[in-house]
């Protein structure tokens, strides 16, 4: 697998590996409000403290896009003098996500050849319905016939599915569904958020590490274990992670049973511990340091900023790497959090995002939130 992602915002990098397959040639600011009133980790009937099982592991990742997404325009030789894209001569750009071609629905990169094909042959244009911006808009596009190739094309890259590595971040067992890597995996051209029709996750081993230098952040190197065994599958993919069902706690958990987890207003500066593998399936705890924690009253990301000080860690890593996203963030016996972006300019640091975050967008914790009795809003 080809590791593929140096792209967030000038000074972070998703700690995410990610490579691409396919046809082819978010982050908002440290919210700081008014403190909220303390929540407490209700369980789904509000009357016992919410558990997960912490996660750690590696894990191989595969999606496939709700559609074919354009990632780029390429220019189709007609003739001997002339070039020409279609594709972007009908309005298409880059992080448009193709759901049907002529009434077919997309969900394969292969259909779209033989539609075009087809096309070129009758000489009638295409009626491409895409999405843009979540809203559905429709493309009349004719093909051109390559005259090198000898075959009909729309003048575009496209891609359908990626593939990566990423860490669990926890598993829910009484609700059977699990969180993983803490941050929205985006299509590396055009940084357009996936948006997942299917996928599954398989367990993964670390081969070998790339250590984190200064402005030269480092990555796990894995590969997919078992593939035929599936963790899980794949349904959503949110700001805050991926999610889906799941239905035993994978192997090499530290935890056989589930742990407290802290609601955001819960979370301190001062020490606490990732779980994380840098060799192997061998899920270990790292010491680090909360060194900055944001108030936030609604989702949002970049909660904490967290500091590698094991030396252990350092030794191995550098700080934090690629493929350590969604690491879980232990403090006083609780799950607060994901590891989900390293600085580049300083991989020893990097931001980290709220557990009742994840939990909302799994399902395991809804709105609005149990209060305890005690508190009264002014």
């Amino acid at each position: 697998m080809k590791p593929n992602l140096r792209k967030l915002m000038p000074g972070l990098l998703l700690a995410f590996i990610l490579s691409l397959t396919g046809i082819t040639g978010p982050a908002q600011g440290v919210a700081a409000s008014q403190a909220s009133p303390q929540r407490q980790a209700m369980g789904p009937q509000g009357n016992a403290e919410l558990k997960v099982i912490p996660g750690g592991q590696t894990i191989g990742v595969k999606v496939k896009s709700a559609g074919v997404l354009v990632v780029g325009h390429h220019l189709i030789q007609v003739s001997q003098q002339s070039k020409l894209s279609p594709g972007e001569k009908s309005g298409l750009v880059p992080g448009d996500l193709m759901v049907s071609i002529d009434g077919v629905k997309l969900n394969e990169v292969s259909k779209v050849a033989k539609l075009v094909e087809h096309a070129g042959q009758a000489g009638k244009p295409l009626s491409i319905v895409y999405k843009r911006g979540g809203k559905e808009h429709t493309a009349k596009l004719t093909p051109a016939y390559d005259r090198n190739d000898k075959v009909w094309r729309l003048g575009l890259y496209i891609r359908d599915s990626a593939a990566g590595v990423g860490t669990l971040t926890f598993y829910a067992p009484q609700q059977g569904v699990y969180g993983a890597l803490g941050h929205v995996i985006t299509d590396m051209n055009t940084g357009t958020p996936i948006v997942v029709g299917s996928g599954h996750i398989v367990q993964s081993s670390v081969t070998s590490i790339s250590k984190s230098q200064d402005g030269d952040p480092g990555e796990k190197r894995a590969h997919f274990l078992k593939e035929s065994q599936v963790l899980g599958n794949v349904e959503s993919n949110t700001d805050f992670g991926i999610f889906g069902k799941m239905n035993s706690n994978p192997d090499h958990s530290l935890y056989q049973e589930p742990i407290p987890v802290a609601m955001s207003s819960e979370v301190k500066e001062g020490p606490a511990q990732i779980l994380t593998v840098v060799d192997g399936q061998q899920v270990e705890r790292f010491d680090v340091e909360i060194i900055h924690v944001a108030q936030q009253d609604t989702p949002a990301t970049k909660g904490m900023v967290l500091r590698i000080t094991d030396p252990r860690l350092l030794n191995k890593t550098g700080g934090i790497v690629q493929g350590m996203s969604g690491s879980p963030i232990v403090q006083n016996g609780r799950l607060i959090g994901a590891v989900t972006h390293v600085f580049v300019n300083d991989p020893k640091s990097g931001y980290g995002c709220f557990i009742e975050w994840m939990l909302r967008d799994s399902g395991v914790v809804h709105q609005p939130y149990a209060y305890p009795p005690h508190l009264k809003a002014v």
